[in-house]
């Protein structure tokens, strides 16, 4: 049986007894499929690009419906509203929004022809959670070399200040692995890592979007989101992507599939649609 549950917070030690290389790889396109080139060097220089347009409202509200029925079996089961995570191997549905092909052609147009969507996360703040993701670069926790993952960032609802939509320091990708201090597991943090003084490595930028739209981010861009202090809930579906000649350690080639391309079965067998 095909493994479909890894940790969300990957063990720090073993991601850190790997070699891996790490450093900001910029985009050489000259015959983009969907983006500009003026969207590329943007990229380039900032390390982020958004709001790109994906899903209508029709199409964005049925994927929302489907969100709200597998929130509400989560909690069932117990569980909070950030634990939804691996979900491609689980949700045939959102084994669908990986692979959509107009999303798969941003990324493309950033990553080269041949291409792996290998991670789902949804995270979902509550109306007055509380909860907070602290400012943290995606790459520390992904035991993965050489650093050229993007994380795709859909708009289940509409994200805004008010209720908490992801912040970012453009050009912080350039600035290779960052110090980080951990955060106590009582602080607020979903994750746990924070990073001081962000300012000191980039330009702060909100990034509201409307459901249906989709941001891009680098691996090494620090980024992350306040608590939703309003009566709205906000969910964003975060879609994980990198080339096929990355190399996954720990076993995370298992989540791997073939978005665009070819890939070598031996680096990235490739996961089933689930039933």
């Amino acid at each position: 049986m095909n493994k479909t549950d890894f940790d969300i917070i990957p063990d720090r030690d073993s991601i850190g007894s790997q070699q891996r290389e790490i450093g900001f790889c910029p985009t050489h396109n000259d015959s983009p499929l969907l983006l500009t080139p003026e969207q590329i060097g943007r990229w380039n220089d900032d390390g982020y690009l958004g709001p790109l347009d994906v899903y209508d409202s029709d199409a964005i509200a049925e994927i929302r419906q489907y969100f709200d029925q597998l929130l509400a079996d989560t909690f069932a089961a117990g569980k909070d509203s950030y634990s939804i995570s691996s979900a491609h191997l689980k949700h045939a549905p959102v084994w669908d929004l990986l692979t959509n092909e107009r999303t798969v052609r941003f990324v493309a147009d950033l990553l080269g022809e041949n291409v792996i969507g290998w991670g789902s996360h949804f995270f979902c703040k509550m109306p007055g959670d509380g909860k907070r993701v602290d400012w943290h670069q995606d790459c520390s926790y992904w035991p993965l070399t050489p650093t050229k993952a993007v994380t795709v960032w859909l708009a289940i609802d509409d994200a805004d200040a008010e209720n908490g939509c992801m912040e970012v320091f453009t050009g912080s990708h350039k600035h290779g692995l960052i110090d980080f201090e951990v955060s106590d597991s009582n602080a607020g943090n979903v994750l746990d890592q924070t990073v001081d003084r962000p300012e000191q490595y980039g330009t702060h930028q909100l990034t509201p979007l409307r459901a249906g739209q989709i941001s891009i981010h680098s691996d090494l861009l620090l980024h992350g989101s306040s608590p939703n202090v309003s009566d709205r809930r906000r969910c964003g579906l975060t879609l994980r992507y990198c080339p096929a000649d990355v190399h996954a350690y720990l076993g995370w080639n298992q989540k791997g599939v073939v978005v665009r391309g070819s890939a070598d079965p031996a680096e990235w067998p490739g996961a089933k649609r689930p039933a």
